[in-house]
């Protein structure tokens, strides 16, 4: 409708909206396609870390397991200034092979403890009690004895023995002397052994596994490392105790000995009265 006296305005035409792409179609579709593919292999990648963590936590479960049983009655420390006071004169690299020695013997009598020592005390016909009365016997005993030992007189006889022996044929000994008393019985008795067979014939409730195998490696290597420290720096402690300062934890170490092979033996007593008396 026209009105007089104005001229009608042009008719603006609408503006032409141009259509715009946020993303181009075919890179949407190669960014989704990644996203997918990421999202798929979180999902499969979490299976994979459930797997590991649950064989972490059995490896360290295994590991302290040995560790905390055969820790106390090995104690390294104890079985250090004992082998101290069989070697006294013995020289840094003599007492540096010896701890080889004695670390590497160790683990091969745990191991095979640990792996054989079950079957062979079935085939035998001893069982666990009777073999922890046994070795809580020797261990209080041997303890005892480091008790009641009289240190002046056993210093001066091994001092003059040392003073007389050659060094080619003391060095000799002390290899023959590191399975026996050394290894065993002094460091890897048989408290140690009655346990780690007992450890042997316990099975986790799962079975089996790689794992166990791995952590018990692992908990017997720890085991064997401190025994070799101990043993190779032990007469370091010793020059930083000081004689009296030594004697004094020596005696300490025997009587804890001595108390650790009754614990045994009383373990052991248990079982064996258990079981004439079942309830």
């Amino acid at each position: 409708m026209k009105v007089p006296g104005r001229t009608p305005r042009p008719v603006q035409k609408n503006a032409e909206i141009l259509p715009i792409s946020v993303v181009d179609p075919p890179r949407y579709s190669v960014l989704l396609h990644a996203t997918r593919s990421h999202a798929q292999a979180g999902l499969a990648l979490l299976p994979t870390w459930k797997w590991m963590d649950t064989l972490i936590h059995e490896m360290t479960k295994t590991v302290l397991l040995i560790v905390a049983a055969l820790f106390p009655i090995i104690n390294p420390p104890a079985a250090a200034f004992i082998i101290l006071s069989l070697t006294p004169h013995a020289t840094l690299a003599e007492r540096a092979d010896l701890a080889r020695r004695i670390a590497v013997n160790s683990f091969v009598i745990l191991l095979a403890s640990l792996s054989v020592g079950a079957y062979l005390l079935s085939f035998l016909g001893i069982s666990i009690p009777v073999l922890r009365v046994a070795g809580g016997l020797i261990i209080a005993m041997a303890g005892w004895n480091l008790l009641q030992s009289s240190d002046d007189d056993s210093d001066d006889e091994l001092s003059e023995e040392a003073q007389r022996e050659p060094v080619a044929h003391r060095h000799g000994s002390l290899r023959l002397k590191a399975f026996y008393p050394l290894t065993l019985p002094v460091t890897v008795g048989p408290g140690s052994i009655s346990v780690a067979i007992a450890l042997g014939t316990g099975t986790p409730r799962s079975g089996l596994e790689p794992v166990h195998f791995i952590g018990v490696g692992v908990a017997l290597a720890l085991l064997c490392i401190t025994i070799y420290l101990c043993v190779r720096f032990v007469a370091n402690v010793q020059q930083l105790l000081g004689p009296a300062g030594t004697q004094i934890a020596m005696r300490l170490f025997a009587f804890a000995i001595f108390c650790i092979g009754m614990q045994i033996l009383w373990l052991g007593l248990s079982e064996l009265l258990n079981s004439l008396h079942p309830h």
